[in-house]
């Protein structure tokens, strides 16, 4: 590709990725059907040594970049999406961020268990008041009579929320407001007052639930604060920003993969199906349909792999970052819709993948930043102005 040349080592993952999807291909629509955690599935990923190819080196990963995550996780996307979802928590999620913010301590306590793929992150930010404005969370960390920290709040469609045994949350000081006071913390499954309430049925991806999170008086020691929560400071804000950006690449990259797959079940399927005594694939009309799908695939790559290699301050760079995400997103849901229409009626129904391929993607122009908050911050990229979606205050 040009510009983009990869080196062995690179296309040594990629095959390996691969032989993952591979693996975990046959089991993609018991998970979700049953919509259930793809085990085996983590098990395979464990196998594979993948899930720390991300980690620094000294706490016992391979560390590589979010250019070699995305190569990964197209991957493995194409083979099962869950399984993909998982591998990107570990890849792109939590550990990432805590790898350039995190203490010394806390790196080496929590970042060798994610590269033995002991250690399953989940990323707490979202609030039933607070998705697109992230902003206005409300999830408080504060130090009681007692000198003690304690975490109250609720966070929903919490991905692996349910499974998950560490969580990054977002939290803000008490009487705090707007992008001054927030912090993260480092919470864990079994600490008194946290609580999985429920989870929600959803579209797609449905292997990886999206869980609804409580806490109560959950006691945080000074050990489990990532950034402390100050109000006179917005270091907390930029974090939670920032550290989107590698998921937000990752997410590219499994639209990418899903995309791909539906591809080539399309053109192996108007190869083999006949109409009007030839393969439709003889027809002009199907054949620019491949065509378009293509060229989506190919440019959303390209993007991908612009973003995924830029940073900024040790994340990949925003406004390639946003490019790169709109443009997967929107691409993955032409070509798996494009995919149905190919396929017929057949299509339509759940004994082809295509119709799962095309729910999986459909969530993934919101988490993560929706397509309109991505075209948001690209606008101010291109014009260098800030626009603020809040109304405008009036005397």
């Amino acid at each position: 590709m040009i510009g983009f040349e990869l080196d062995d080592e690179q296309r040594e993952l990629q095959g390996l990725a691969r032989e993952v999807a591979a693996a975990v291909r046959p089991q993609a629509r018991r998970w979700d059907e049953e919509e259930s955690f793809p085990e085996t599935s983590l098990d395979v990923l464990r196998s594979s040594g993948l899930l720390g190819l991300t980690v620094p080196v000294e706490h016992g990963g391979r560390g590589k970049g979010v250019f070699e995550a995305c190569l990964v996780l197209e991957e493995i996307a194409a083979g099962c999406m869950a399984t993909a979802i998982v591998a990107q928590m570990f890849l792109n999620g939590p550990p990432r961020a805590l790898a350039v913010v995190g203490t010394a301590e806390q790196r080496e306590r929590l970042l060798p268990g994610v590269a033995r793929g002991e250690r399953y992150f989940a990323i707490a930010m979202t609030e039933p008041g607070a998705g697109s404005s992230g902003t206005e969370l409300t999830t408080q960390l504060g130090r009681g009579t007692d000198g003690v920290l304690r975490l109250n709040g609720t966070k929903c469609y919490i991905t692996g929320g349910d499974r998950a045994d560490t969580l990054l949350v977002f939290c803000r000081a008490p009487g705090s407001t707007g992008s001054r006071g927030i912090g993260a913390v480092v919470v864990e499954r079994g600490q008194p007052g946290f609580e999985v309430v429920d989870t929600s049925p959803k579209m797609g991806s449905r292997g990886v639930a999206e869980a609804t999170l409580s806490f109560e008086d959950v006691e945080v020691d000074d050990a489990q604060v990532v950034i402390p929560p100050d109000p006179d400071s917005t270091a907390g804000a930029r974090l939670l920003l920032r550290q989107f950006n590698p998921e937000r690449c990752g997410n590219a990259a499994m639209c990418i993969g899903v995309a791909r797959a539906a591809l080539e079940d399309s053109i192996a399927y108007t190869a083999q199906r006949e109409q009007f005594g030839r393969p439709i694939v003889e027809f002009q009309g199907l054949q620019w349909k491949l065509a378009d799908m293509a060229v989506r695939i190919e440019t959303a790559r390209l993007a991908l792999w612009r973003a995924a290699v830029s940073s900024e301050d040790g994340f990949p760079a925003l406004g390639h970052t946003a490019v790169a995400k709109l443009v997967a997103n929107e691409a993955a849901q032409f070509v798996t819709n494009e995919a149905i229409q190919l396929h017929g009626h057949r299509g339509y129904t759940r004994d082809a993948p295509v119709e799962r391929y095309f729910r999986d993607v459909r969530g993934m122009a919101l988490a993560g930043g929706t397509s309109e908050i991505l075209r948001n911050l690209i606008a101010e990229q291109v014009t260098g102005r800030r626009f603020s979606q809040r109304p405008a205050v009036t005397a």
